[in-house]
Protein backbone atom coordinates (compact mmCIF):
# COMPACT_ATOMS: atom_id res chain seq x y z
CA UNK A 1 0.00 0.00 0.00
CA UNK A 2 1.39 3.42 -0.95
CA UNK A 3 0.38 6.85 0.35
CA UNK A 4 0.59 10.41 -1.00
CA UNK A 5 1.19 13.76 0.76
CA UNK A 6 -0.61 16.99 -0.23
CA UNK A 7 0.17 19.25 -3.18
CA UNK A 8 3.55 20.94 -3.19
CA UNK A 9 5.22 17.87 -1.78
CA UNK A 10 5.76 15.99 -5.02
CA UNK A 11 9.16 14.88 -3.85
CA UNK A 12 7.36 12.70 -1.31
CA UNK A 13 4.95 11.11 -3.83
CA UNK A 14 5.28 7.33 -3.64
CA UNK A 15 6.83 7.48 -0.17
CA UNK A 16 6.59 4.13 1.59
CA UNK A 17 4.74 3.65 4.85
CA UNK A 18 8.09 3.47 6.63
CA UNK A 19 9.29 6.79 5.28
CA UNK A 20 5.90 8.37 5.91
CA UNK A 21 6.03 7.10 9.46
CA UNK A 22 9.43 8.72 9.95
CA UNK A 23 8.15 12.00 8.64
CA UNK A 24 5.19 11.90 10.97
CA UNK A 25 7.41 11.06 13.92
CA UNK A 26 9.89 13.86 13.20
CA UNK A 27 7.35 16.45 12.05
CA UNK A 28 8.29 19.53 10.08
CA UNK A 29 10.54 20.83 12.81
CA UNK A 30 12.44 17.57 13.20
CA UNK A 31 11.35 17.16 16.80
CA UNK A 32 10.00 13.80 17.94
CA UNK A 33 6.30 13.38 18.65
CA UNK A 34 4.59 10.86 20.89
CA UNK A 35 5.09 7.29 19.69
CA UNK A 36 2.07 4.93 20.04
CA UNK A 37 2.68 1.93 22.27
CA UNK A 38 3.54 -1.40 20.61
CA UNK A 39 0.74 -3.96 20.12
CA UNK A 40 0.42 -6.63 22.79
CA UNK A 41 2.95 -9.45 22.54
CA UNK A 42 1.66 -12.66 24.17
CA UNK A 43 4.36 -14.78 25.73
CA UNK A 44 5.43 -18.13 24.36
CA UNK A 45 3.99 -19.82 27.43
CA UNK A 46 0.59 -18.22 26.77
CA UNK A 47 0.64 -19.35 23.15
CA UNK A 48 1.88 -22.83 24.03
CA UNK A 49 -0.72 -23.14 26.77
CA UNK A 50 -3.52 -22.16 24.39
CA UNK A 51 -2.17 -24.61 21.80
CA UNK A 52 -2.07 -27.39 24.38
CA UNK A 53 -5.64 -26.59 25.37
CA UNK A 54 -6.76 -26.64 21.73
CA UNK A 55 -4.90 -29.90 21.11
CA UNK A 56 -6.54 -31.42 24.18
CA UNK A 57 -9.95 -30.34 22.93
CA UNK A 58 -9.12 -31.76 19.49
CA UNK A 59 -8.18 -35.02 21.21
CA UNK A 60 -11.50 -34.97 23.07
CA UNK A 61 -13.32 -34.42 19.79
CA UNK A 62 -11.45 -37.34 18.25
CA UNK A 63 -12.20 -39.55 21.23
CA UNK A 64 -15.90 -38.66 21.20
CA UNK A 65 -15.99 -39.11 17.43
CA UNK A 66 -14.61 -42.63 17.84
CA UNK A 67 -17.05 -43.36 20.68
CA UNK A 68 -19.92 -42.06 18.60
CA UNK A 69 -18.85 -44.15 15.61
CA UNK A 70 -18.73 -47.24 17.83
CA UNK A 71 -22.08 -46.33 19.37
CA UNK A 72 -23.65 -45.84 15.94
CA UNK A 73 -22.24 -49.21 14.87
CA UNK A 74 -23.69 -50.82 17.99
CA UNK A 75 -27.03 -49.12 17.38
CA UNK A 76 -27.05 -50.45 13.82
CA UNK A 77 -26.40 -53.95 15.17
CA UNK A 78 -29.20 -53.51 17.70
CA UNK A 79 -31.50 -52.34 14.91
CA UNK A 80 -30.69 -55.52 13.02
CA UNK A 81 -31.27 -57.54 16.19
CA UNK A 82 -34.67 -55.92 16.70
CA UNK A 83 -35.65 -56.73 13.12
CA UNK A 84 -34.52 -60.35 13.63
CA UNK A 85 -36.42 -60.64 16.91
CA UNK A 86 -39.52 -59.19 15.26
CA UNK A 87 -39.34 -61.81 12.53
CA UNK A 88 -38.80 -64.54 15.10
CA UNK A 89 -41.82 -63.26 17.01
CA UNK A 90 -43.85 -63.34 13.79
CA UNK A 91 -42.74 -66.94 13.18
CA UNK A 92 -43.72 -67.89 16.74
CA UNK A 93 -47.15 -66.32 16.26
CA UNK A 94 -47.72 -68.21 13.02
CA UNK A 95 -46.56 -71.47 14.63
CA UNK A 96 -48.86 -70.89 17.62
CA UNK A 97 -51.84 -70.24 15.37
CA UNK A 98 -51.06 -73.37 13.33
CA UNK A 99 -50.71 -75.46 16.51
CA UNK A 100 -54.00 -74.04 17.79
CA UNK A 101 -55.75 -75.06 14.56
CA UNK A 102 -54.17 -78.53 14.68
CA UNK A 103 -55.24 -79.00 18.31
CA UNK A 104 -58.78 -77.95 17.50
CA UNK A 105 -58.95 -80.37 14.56
CA UNK A 106 -57.50 -83.19 16.68
CA UNK A 107 -60.07 -82.46 19.38
CA UNK A 108 -62.90 -82.69 16.85
CA UNK A 109 -61.54 -85.98 15.48
CA UNK A 110 -61.18 -87.39 19.02
CA UNK A 111 -64.76 -86.49 19.90
CA UNK A 112 -66.05 -88.04 16.65
CA UNK A 113 -64.06 -91.24 17.24
CA UNK A 114 -65.33 -91.50 20.80
CA UNK A 115 -68.92 -91.02 19.62
CA UNK A 116 -68.53 -93.77 17.01
CA UNK A 117 -66.93 -96.06 19.58
CA UNK A 118 -69.72 -95.43 22.08
CA UNK A 119 -72.41 -96.08 19.41
CA UNK A 120 -70.74 -99.36 18.42
CA UNK A 121 -70.64 -100.44 22.03
CA UNK A 122 -74.37 -99.66 22.48
CA UNK A 123 -75.25 -101.74 19.39
CA UNK A 124 -73.16 -104.66 20.66
CA UNK A 125 -74.79 -104.41 24.07
CA UNK A 126 -78.29 -104.62 22.47
CA UNK A 127 -77.33 -107.54 20.24
CA UNK A 128 -75.83 -109.37 23.20
CA UNK A 129 -79.07 -108.87 25.15
CA UNK A 130 -81.12 -110.27 22.26
CA UNK A 131 -78.79 -113.26 21.96
CA UNK A 132 -78.96 -113.89 25.67
CA UNK A 133 -82.80 -113.87 25.48
CA UNK A 134 -82.75 -116.29 22.53
CA UNK A 135 -80.32 -118.59 24.32
CA UNK A 136 -82.45 -118.54 27.45
CA UNK A 137 -85.58 -119.47 25.53
CA UNK A 138 -83.75 -122.30 23.82
CA UNK A 139 -82.47 -123.55 27.16
CA UNK A 140 -85.98 -123.51 28.67
CA UNK A 141 -87.29 -125.60 25.76
CA UNK A 142 -84.35 -128.01 26.01
CA UNK A 143 -83.26 -127.16 22.51
CA UNK A 144 -80.90 -124.78 20.82
CA UNK A 145 -83.49 -123.95 18.16
CA UNK A 146 -85.54 -121.58 20.24
CA UNK A 147 -89.28 -122.43 20.77
CA UNK A 148 -90.97 -125.90 20.48
CA UNK A 149 -94.14 -124.21 19.31
CA UNK A 150 -92.49 -123.72 15.96
CA UNK A 151 -92.55 -127.45 15.47
CA UNK A 152 -96.01 -128.18 16.92
CA UNK A 153 -97.72 -125.86 14.52
CA UNK A 154 -96.12 -127.40 11.43
CA UNK A 155 -98.67 -128.97 9.05
CA UNK A 156 -96.32 -131.52 7.45
CA UNK A 157 -92.93 -133.11 7.91
CA UNK A 158 -91.53 -130.95 5.12
CA UNK A 159 -92.66 -127.76 6.84
CA UNK A 160 -91.28 -129.04 10.12
CA UNK A 161 -87.85 -129.54 8.53
CA UNK A 162 -87.88 -126.08 7.00
CA UNK A 163 -88.72 -124.45 10.30
CA UNK A 164 -85.90 -126.31 12.02
CA UNK A 165 -83.41 -125.05 9.40
CA UNK A 166 -84.75 -121.48 9.72
CA UNK A 167 -84.43 -121.43 13.51
CA UNK A 168 -80.91 -122.82 13.29
CA UNK A 169 -79.97 -120.12 10.77
CA UNK A 170 -81.47 -117.43 12.97
CA UNK A 171 -79.31 -118.52 15.90
CA UNK A 172 -76.17 -118.68 13.74
CA UNK A 173 -76.74 -115.29 12.17
CA UNK A 174 -77.13 -113.72 15.55
CA UNK A 175 -73.84 -115.20 16.62
CA UNK A 176 -72.13 -114.02 13.37
CA UNK A 177 -73.58 -110.51 13.69
CA UNK A 178 -72.41 -110.28 17.26
CA UNK A 179 -68.90 -111.30 16.22
CA UNK A 180 -68.89 -108.73 13.40
CA UNK A 181 -70.05 -105.97 15.74
CA UNK A 182 -67.35 -106.89 18.22
CA UNK A 183 -64.72 -106.53 15.51
CA UNK A 184 -66.19 -103.17 14.49
CA UNK A 185 -66.21 -102.06 18.10
CA UNK A 186 -62.53 -103.01 18.43
CA UNK A 187 -61.69 -101.08 15.28
CA UNK A 188 -63.54 -98.01 16.52
CA UNK A 189 -61.86 -98.30 19.92
CA UNK A 190 -58.47 -98.30 18.14
CA UNK A 191 -59.49 -95.23 16.20
CA UNK A 192 -60.59 -93.59 19.43
CA UNK A 193 -57.21 -94.35 21.03
CA UNK A 194 -55.36 -93.01 17.96
CA UNK A 195 -57.48 -89.86 18.01
CA UNK A 196 -56.77 -89.32 21.69
CA UNK A 197 -53.04 -89.75 21.06
CA UNK A 198 -53.17 -87.22 18.20
CA UNK A 199 -55.01 -84.82 20.48
CA UNK A 200 -52.34 -85.20 23.17
CA UNK A 201 -49.59 -84.50 20.62
CA UNK A 202 -51.49 -81.51 19.22
CA UNK A 203 -52.06 -80.10 22.69
CA UNK A 204 -48.36 -80.52 23.49
CA UNK A 205 -47.42 -78.70 20.27
CA UNK A 206 -49.88 -75.98 21.13
CA UNK A 207 -48.31 -75.49 24.57
CA UNK A 208 -44.79 -75.49 23.08
CA UNK A 209 -45.82 -72.99 20.39
CA UNK A 210 -47.42 -70.68 22.95
CA UNK A 211 -44.29 -70.89 25.12
CA UNK A 212 -42.12 -70.08 22.09
CA UNK A 213 -44.38 -67.14 21.25
CA UNK A 214 -44.10 -65.83 24.80
CA UNK A 215 -40.32 -66.17 24.68
CA UNK A 216 -40.11 -64.48 21.27
CA UNK A 217 -42.29 -61.59 22.45
CA UNK A 218 -40.05 -61.12 25.49
CA UNK A 219 -36.93 -61.24 23.29
CA UNK A 220 -38.42 -58.66 20.96
CA UNK A 221 -39.30 -56.41 23.89
CA UNK A 222 -35.77 -56.76 25.32
CA UNK A 223 -34.18 -55.97 21.96
CA UNK A 224 -36.38 -52.91 21.54
CA UNK A 225 -35.45 -51.72 25.02
CA UNK A 226 -31.74 -52.17 24.25
CA UNK A 227 -32.19 -50.24 21.02
CA UNK A 228 -33.98 -47.39 22.79
CA UNK A 229 -31.29 -47.27 25.49
CA UNK A 230 -28.51 -47.15 22.89
CA UNK A 231 -30.32 -44.44 20.94
CA UNK A 232 -30.49 -42.36 24.12
CA UNK A 233 -26.76 -42.89 24.68
CA UNK A 234 -26.08 -41.85 21.08
CA UNK A 235 -28.05 -38.64 21.57
CA UNK A 236 -26.00 -37.83 24.67
CA UNK A 237 -22.76 -38.55 22.80
CA UNK A 238 -23.92 -36.30 19.96
CA UNK A 239 -24.63 -33.51 22.46
CA UNK A 240 -21.28 -34.03 24.22
CA UNK A 241 -19.45 -34.04 20.90
CA UNK A 242 -21.18 -30.84 19.78
CA UNK A 243 -20.28 -29.18 23.10
CA UNK A 244 -16.61 -30.20 22.86
CA UNK A 245 -16.47 -29.13 19.20
CA UNK A 246 -17.70 -25.70 20.32
CA UNK A 247 -15.01 -25.64 23.00
CA UNK A 248 -12.44 -26.69 20.38
CA UNK A 249 -13.52 -23.84 18.12
CA UNK A 250 -13.22 -21.38 21.00
CA UNK A 251 -9.79 -22.76 21.92
CA UNK A 252 -8.64 -22.52 18.31
CA UNK A 253 -9.95 -18.97 18.15
CA UNK A 254 -7.91 -18.16 21.23
CA UNK A 255 -4.81 -19.67 19.62
CA UNK A 256 -5.50 -17.73 16.43
CA UNK A 257 -6.03 -14.54 18.44
CA UNK A 258 -2.78 -14.93 20.35
CA UNK A 259 -0.88 -15.88 17.21
CA UNK A 260 -2.45 -12.91 15.46
CA UNK A 261 -1.29 -10.65 18.27
CA UNK A 262 2.19 -12.15 18.04
CA UNK A 263 2.21 -11.66 14.25
CA UNK A 264 1.08 -8.05 14.59
CA UNK A 265 3.79 -7.51 17.17
CA UNK A 266 6.41 -9.07 14.88
CA UNK A 267 5.17 -6.91 12.00
CA UNK A 268 5.40 -3.88 14.28
CA UNK A 269 8.96 -4.81 15.24
CA UNK A 270 9.95 -5.24 11.61
CA UNK A 271 8.30 -1.96 10.68
CA UNK A 272 10.02 -0.20 13.56
CA UNK A 273 13.37 -1.63 12.47
CA UNK A 274 12.78 -0.36 8.94
CA UNK A 275 11.81 3.04 10.29
CA UNK A 276 14.93 3.15 12.47
CA UNK A 277 17.03 2.20 9.46
CA UNK A 278 15.35 4.88 7.37
CA UNK A 279 15.83 7.44 10.13
CA UNK A 280 19.52 6.61 10.29
CA UNK A 281 19.80 6.86 6.51
CA UNK A 282 18.01 10.18 6.44
CA UNK A 283 20.30 11.47 9.19
CA UNK A 284 23.35 10.36 7.22
CA UNK A 285 22.05 12.09 4.10
CA UNK A 286 21.34 15.23 6.07
CA UNK A 287 24.90 15.18 7.40
CA UNK A 288 26.24 14.93 3.84
CA UNK A 289 24.13 17.79 2.43
CA UNK A 290 26.42 20.72 3.49
CA UNK A 291 29.32 19.22 1.63
CA UNK A 292 27.08 18.64 -1.40
CA UNK A 293 25.95 22.27 -1.50
CA UNK A 294 22.56 21.59 0.05
CA UNK A 295 19.33 20.74 -1.61
CA UNK A 296 20.23 17.07 -1.88
CA UNK A 297 17.34 14.63 -2.07
CA UNK A 298 17.53 10.97 -1.22
CA UNK A 299 17.72 8.90 -4.34
CA UNK A 300 16.95 5.51 -2.92
CA UNK A 301 13.45 4.33 -1.97
CA UNK A 302 12.75 1.30 0.17
CA UNK A 303 10.63 -1.25 -1.59
CA UNK A 304 7.54 -2.46 0.31
CA UNK A 305 6.38 -5.99 -0.39
CA UNK A 306 2.72 -6.76 -1.02
CA UNK A 307 0.63 -6.67 2.18
CA UNK A 308 0.61 -9.93 4.08
CA UNK A 309 -2.45 -12.02 3.19
CA UNK A 310 -3.14 -10.36 -0.14
CA UNK A 311 -2.65 -13.62 -2.06
CA UNK A 312 -4.74 -15.48 0.49
CA UNK A 313 -7.56 -12.98 0.07
CA UNK A 314 -7.36 -13.32 -3.69
CA UNK A 315 -7.75 -17.09 -3.34
CA UNK A 316 -10.64 -16.69 -0.89
CA UNK A 317 -12.36 -14.19 -3.21
CA UNK A 318 -12.12 -16.62 -6.12
CA UNK A 319 -13.72 -19.38 -4.04
CA UNK A 320 -16.47 -17.15 -2.66
CA UNK A 321 -17.26 -15.86 -6.14
CA UNK A 322 -18.58 -19.35 -6.94
CA UNK A 323 -21.18 -19.46 -4.14
CA UNK A 324 -24.41 -20.96 -5.43
CA UNK A 325 -22.78 -22.78 -8.36
CA UNK A 326 -24.20 -26.29 -8.64
CA UNK A 327 -22.19 -29.35 -7.56
CA UNK A 328 -21.04 -31.55 -10.45
CA UNK A 329 -18.83 -34.55 -9.77
CA UNK A 330 -15.57 -34.22 -11.72
CA UNK A 331 -16.37 -30.59 -12.56
CA UNK A 332 -14.13 -27.53 -12.28
CA UNK A 333 -10.72 -26.40 -13.55
CA UNK A 334 -8.50 -23.32 -13.36
CA UNK A 335 -10.92 -21.39 -15.61
CA UNK A 336 -14.10 -22.10 -13.68
CA UNK A 337 -16.95 -24.62 -13.56
CA UNK A 338 -17.06 -27.40 -16.15
CA UNK A 339 -19.40 -30.22 -17.08
CA UNK A 340 -19.43 -33.12 -14.60
CA UNK A 341 -18.61 -36.70 -15.49
CA UNK A 342 -20.22 -40.07 -14.87
CA UNK A 343 -19.36 -42.08 -11.75
CA UNK A 344 -21.67 -45.07 -12.26
CA UNK A 345 -23.42 -44.33 -8.96
CA UNK A 346 -24.70 -41.40 -6.91
CA UNK A 347 -23.50 -38.64 -9.25
CA UNK A 348 -25.20 -40.34 -12.19
CA UNK A 349 -28.49 -40.56 -10.26
CA UNK A 350 -28.32 -36.79 -9.72
CA UNK A 351 -27.42 -36.22 -13.38
CA UNK A 352 -24.07 -34.53 -12.58
CA UNK A 353 -22.81 -35.41 -16.05
CA UNK A 354 -25.39 -32.95 -17.45
CA UNK A 355 -24.50 -30.10 -15.06
CA UNK A 356 -21.90 -27.34 -15.23
CA UNK A 357 -20.31 -26.91 -11.82
CA UNK A 358 -17.62 -27.92 -9.33
CA UNK A 359 -16.84 -30.88 -7.15
CA UNK A 360 -14.88 -30.31 -3.91
CA UNK A 361 -11.38 -30.64 -5.39
CA UNK A 362 -12.39 -28.81 -8.58
CA UNK A 363 -13.33 -25.75 -6.52
CA UNK A 364 -9.85 -25.79 -4.91
CA UNK A 365 -8.22 -26.02 -8.37
CA UNK A 366 -10.06 -22.88 -9.43
CA UNK A 367 -9.47 -20.98 -6.17
CA UNK A 368 -5.70 -21.59 -6.15
CA UNK A 369 -5.20 -21.06 -9.90
CA UNK A 370 -2.14 -18.86 -10.35
CA UNK A 371 -0.80 -19.87 -6.93
CA UNK A 372 -0.25 -23.58 -7.40
CA UNK A 373 -1.39 -26.17 -9.92
CA UNK A 374 -3.44 -28.79 -8.10
CA UNK A 375 -4.43 -32.29 -9.24
CA UNK A 376 -8.15 -33.09 -9.45
CA UNK A 377 -8.12 -35.41 -6.43
CA UNK A 378 -8.49 -34.35 -2.80
CA UNK A 379 -6.08 -37.07 -1.62
CA UNK A 380 -3.25 -35.57 -3.70
CA UNK A 381 -4.24 -32.03 -2.73
CA UNK A 382 -3.78 -32.99 0.94
CA UNK A 383 -0.07 -33.49 0.23
CA UNK A 384 0.28 -30.46 -2.05
CA UNK A 385 1.45 -28.02 0.63
CA UNK A 386 2.71 -27.61 4.18
CA UNK A 387 0.86 -29.47 6.92
CA UNK A 388 -0.27 -27.43 9.92
CA UNK A 389 -2.16 -28.67 12.99
CA UNK A 390 -5.84 -27.81 13.06
CA UNK A 391 -5.18 -25.68 16.13
CA UNK A 392 -3.07 -23.40 13.87
CA UNK A 393 -5.30 -23.35 10.81
CA UNK A 394 -5.98 -19.95 9.31
CA UNK A 395 -7.89 -18.33 6.49
CA UNK A 396 -7.11 -19.86 3.10
CA UNK A 397 -5.94 -23.25 4.42
CA UNK A 398 -7.45 -26.40 2.95
CA UNK A 399 -9.28 -28.79 5.30
CA UNK A 400 -9.72 -32.48 4.54
CA UNK A 401 -11.94 -35.36 5.68
CA UNK A 402 -11.27 -39.08 5.52
CA UNK A 403 -8.87 -41.55 7.05
CA UNK A 404 -6.21 -44.11 6.36
CA UNK A 405 -8.73 -46.91 5.82
CA UNK A 406 -10.66 -45.34 2.96
CA UNK A 407 -8.50 -42.32 2.06
CA UNK A 408 -9.34 -38.63 1.74
CA UNK A 409 -12.86 -38.04 0.41
CA UNK A 410 -13.55 -34.30 0.83
CA UNK A 411 -11.78 -30.93 0.85
CA UNK A 412 -12.91 -27.41 1.76
CA UNK A 413 -11.30 -23.99 2.32
CA UNK A 414 -11.16 -22.49 5.81
CA UNK A 415 -12.46 -18.91 6.01
CA UNK A 416 -11.89 -18.21 9.70
CA UNK A 417 -14.34 -17.90 12.61
CA UNK A 418 -15.20 -21.58 12.35
CA UNK A 419 -16.54 -21.22 8.77
CA UNK A 420 -15.49 -22.83 5.49
CA UNK A 421 -16.47 -22.72 1.81
CA UNK A 422 -17.06 -26.02 0.03
CA UNK A 423 -18.66 -27.81 -2.90
CA UNK A 424 -20.45 -30.35 -0.69
CA UNK A 425 -22.09 -33.17 -2.67
CA UNK A 426 -24.42 -34.08 -5.51
CA UNK A 427 -27.72 -32.24 -5.33
CA UNK A 428 -26.27 -29.24 -3.44
CA UNK A 429 -24.40 -26.05 -4.37
CA UNK A 430 -21.18 -24.29 -3.41
CA UNK A 431 -21.83 -22.86 0.06
CA UNK A 432 -20.41 -21.48 3.30
CA UNK A 433 -20.86 -23.86 6.25
CA UNK A 434 -19.54 -24.37 9.79
CA UNK A 435 -16.44 -26.54 9.98
CA UNK A 436 -17.41 -30.18 10.62
CA UNK A 437 -14.95 -31.82 12.97
CA UNK A 438 -16.32 -35.34 12.69
CA UNK A 439 -13.93 -37.32 10.49
CA UNK A 440 -11.70 -34.30 9.82
CA UNK A 441 -8.00 -34.93 9.17
CA UNK A 442 -5.67 -33.75 11.98
CA UNK A 443 -3.78 -31.35 9.71
CA UNK A 444 -4.73 -28.54 7.35
CA UNK A 445 -2.76 -27.95 4.16
CA UNK A 446 -1.30 -24.47 3.62
CA UNK A 447 -0.24 -23.32 0.17
CA UNK A 448 0.35 -19.63 0.95
CA UNK A 449 2.46 -18.24 3.78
Amino acid sequence: MRGEAGSGTGARRGMTIGALGIALLLGVTGTAVAVPPPPPNPSDSEINSSKADANAKAGDVGRLTNQLAQAESKLAQLNDDVELKMEEANKARVDAETAQDEAAQADREARSARTESDAAQATIDKARADLDKFAAASFQQGSTIGSVSAYLTANSPKELLGRAQMLDAVGGSRLNALDTMKRAQTDKSNKDATARKKLEIAQERKRAAEAAKHEADNAQSAAQHAQDTQATQNQKLEADKASVEKQLFEAQQKVSGLQGQRQRYEDWKAQKAREDEERARQAALAAERPSQGGGGRPSGRPVQSAPAGASVEAVVRRALAQLGVVYAWGGGNTSGPTRGIRDGGTADRYGDYNKIGFDCSGLMIYAFAGVKSLPHYSGYQYNAGRKVPLSQMRRGDMLFWGGSARGIHHVAMYLGNGQMVEAPQSGLRVRIAPVRYGGIMPYATRLIG
